[in-house]
């Protein structure tokens, strides 16, 4: 092998350790993000509330670059783009948030996403599985299956609707899968993304929101309403938007995907002592069972 070529398969072997070290990181920001998200869902914020404070802190704060920087992608793609991983998912996701458990976010959102990649992908853009990623996703969708039938089994107080709930967190998935897709495909930088999608998302919601939805704000304490911004506006609509736009681009949506997979075993556990929510059986094989089906999946290398 000649120097020039090591020195390629070096650079190479470096920008794949850092698309999973910034999927890594994406799994910590997104395990946060089910407990402070699931805290603001049991509180009288309403999910229109959380999401304006997602879409209009992360919008202040990244629209300068917008405004002054250069774009790859036309306005239509934009849109699009912001239409499924920033208001279809934040709006979906939030809504279960105030009905289902933050266990059932993790394993129906984290879970979903990567079966919802391989669905999408599959039927739309002609991708083709690898045995160990059918593998990974069987065991995946065992996971949800068991949550959706735990849902619709406990109708009793604050239960009876957390089928509803995981519904939406199963919108929210599907959203994010297609959004994950389309960068992949229209090849859009990162930062252009996230300041992209930030922006179009503030113009397009909060006007709506500030004349015609309900909303909560007022009957919340301000340390509530600062945690949401810092969480839900800076770490992941900002941070996590990014890192994962980086390993979308150098790891590929399979992979990266599938790596958000491993977020219902470390969000289910954090529940316990931060919100009070105690696994049931089912709900803990479910989260067992993504995560064996990320842990599985991770390792695979789809193809065409």
């Amino acid at each position: 092998m000649s120097i020039e070529s090591s020195a390629r398969v070096q650079d190479e072997r470096r920008k794949i350790f850092k698309g999973f070290a910034a999927a890594a990181m994406v799994v910590l920001c997104w395990s946060g993000f089910n407990i402070v998200s699931r805290l603001g869902g049991r509180s009288h914020l309403t999910p229109y509330d959380i999401a304006a404070l997602r879409f209009g802190v992360s919008g202040i704060l990244l629209c300068p670059f917008f405004v002054f920087g250069r774009h790859s992608v036309t306005w239509l793609q934009l849109l699009v783009l912001a239409c499924l991983g920033g208001l279809g998912y934040g709006l979906f996701v939030y809504s279960g948030f105030a009905l289902a458990p933050a266990a059932h976010a993790a394993v129906l959102v984290n879970g979903g996403i990567p079966f919802a990649t391989v669905l999408v992908s599959s039927l739309a853009f002609g991708y083709r599985p690898g045995r160990r990623a059918i593998a990974s996703l069987a065991l995946a969708s065992i996971g949800i299956l068991l949550i959706g039938i735990q849902s619709f089994s406990e109708e009793n107080g604050s239960t009876g609707s957390q089928w509803l709930g995981d519904l939406f967190f199963l919108c929210a998935a599907s959203c994010f899968a297609s959004f994950g897709l389309l960068l992949k495909k229209w090849r859009v930088h990162p930062w252009e993304t996230t300041v992209g999608i930030a922006t179009v998302s503030m113009l397009v919601y909060l006007p709506v929101y500030a004349l015609f939805l309900p909303k909560g704000l007022a009957l919340v304490p301000t340390s509530l309403i600062l945690l949401q911004c810092l969480y839900q506006g800076v770490i992941a609509a900002s941070l996590a938007g990014l890192l994962y736009a980086y390993a979308n681009q150098t790891i590929g949506p399979m992979k990266a995907s599938l790596m958000l997979a491993l977020v219902p075993g470390i969000s289910a556990l954090a529940a316990i002592p931060l919100l009070g929510e105690n696994l049931s059986l089912t709900t803990l094989l479910g989260v067992i069972l993504v995560t064996c089906g990320a842990v599985l999946g991770t390792t695979n290398q789809a193809h065409k």
